[in-house]
């Protein structure tokens, strides 16, 4: 079996496969080809990668000879066809493109998504949204950081006292913990929003406090994200968000519900309460963002207050990026393999069954159906 690793589309610096990944991948006893300059903006040269043993090719040569093709994003719409009778695997968030998975099973490819894992303790060790979500969470502080005209700690000199930031996290995910711990080690005031009452004491434990907001919806069944409340808790949790918001210095917010528009939390109001020179980054900005002012991919100042959208803040650190994305990703390929080194896709295997989109030119997945 050949296991071929594809360049992300421009945008994009992570990469499916690192050249430290190689060793893991000889034992499955496969080839690796890589398309040529794949790992360039991940900090891994086409030389790095022949000397751990992979191969270097075209994309064209890459897809052709490859069995199972690795990677973040979709392929190009035009190269359906040239994927015909491949394994594909990557992250393509399929609830939320369900179109384009038709086109793709006319086109006989078994795509598998990792996103559509189940947040199980079996799956950890292949969690793509985890690791991703713990780079995201810090690197959105330390945007913050950048951005914010003022210190982040307290600081005492003899030129007069600075008061600590005070920053506010809507949602303690696993993002929004890392963004947690990283304002902390900052010197930030950390305060913290989320409808799940069982993540109290997990942010209690890095030193934040804890905004409350009783009657939440049971989300014990939404695998870590949010779900949707009831019009009252919705009122309560506005009122306790807007005192909040108004208070804090930098916003973190980091709100899903899967396969849906991400909650809004931060209306326009709110925006224009807080002080000029305040900072938001909405983590959720591809699904629509948590305030009414969020753009996709996109910095908006509005009224004193800087609001960066940025969904994909993990392509910032590329290579530890590509190297946890890499990890996972080989995880879940060794599930095609069975004990005797073979390779088997075995649809009783709930992880294998749960992650695939399209088989054998349809719709495999019963909720993308």
């Amino acid at each position: 079996m050949t296991i071929g690793a594809l360049k992300e589309p421009a945008g994009e610096r992570r990469v499916a496969i690192l050249p430290e990944h190689f060793s893991l991948i000889k034992k499955l006893d496969c080839e690796l080809l890589v398309e040529q300059g794949a790992g360039e903006n991940s900090y891994s040269s086409d030389k790095d990668y022949t000397d751990a043993g992979a191969k270097i090719s075209s994309r064209e040569e890459v897809i052709a000879n490859a069995d199972i093709l690795v990677c973040i994003n979709l392929p190009e719409e035009k190269e359906f066809p040239s994927l015909k009778d491949k394994v594909l695997v990557g992250t393509f968030h399929p609830v939320y493109h369900k179109e384009i998975f038709e086109k793709i099973a006319s086109s006989g490819v078994s795509v598998f998504s990792l996103d559509m894992l189940p947040r199980s303790t079996r799956a950890q060790s292949m969690d793509v949204l985890s690791s991703q979500a713990n780079i995201a969470g810090y690197k959105s502080i330390i945007v913050a950081a950048g951005i914010y005209p003022k210190y982040f700690p307290m600081l005492m000199t003899a030129a007069g006292s600075i008061a600590p930031a005070k920053v506010l996290i809507l949602g303690a995910g696993v993002a929004g913990l890392q963004a947690i711990a990283t304002a902390r080690r900052l010197g930030g005031v950390v305060e913290v929003f989320d409808t799940r009452p069982a993540v109290k004491e997990e942010v209690q434990s890095l030193g934040a406090r804890f905004v409350e907001v009783e009657g939440a919806a049971d989300d014990s069944k939404a695998g870590g994200y949010a779900v949707e409340q009831t019009e009252d808790f919705k009122q309560r949790q506005k009122e306790r968000i807007t005192v909040a918001v108004k208070k804090a210095d930098i916003v973190v917010t980091t709100a899903q519900i899967f396969g849906k528009k991400a909650p809004t939390l931060i209306t326009k109001e709110m925006v224009e309460s807080m002080k000029s020179g305040s900072v938001i980054i909405d983590i959720a900005s591809s699904t629509g963002g948590n305030t009414e002012l969020t753009k996709d991919n996109e910095t908006v100042v509005y009224n004193g207050v800087t609001i960066v959208g940025n969904s994909n803040l993990p392509s910032t650190m590329p290579y530890d990026s590509s190297k946890l994305y890499g990890k996972n990703m080989i995880h879940f390929l060794e599930l095609m393999w069975n004990k005797e080194r073979q390779f088997n896709l075995n649809f009783e295997d709930d992880l294998i069954k749960s992650s695939c989109i399209t088989y054998k030119g349809s719709i495999y997945n019963e909720r993308i159906k």
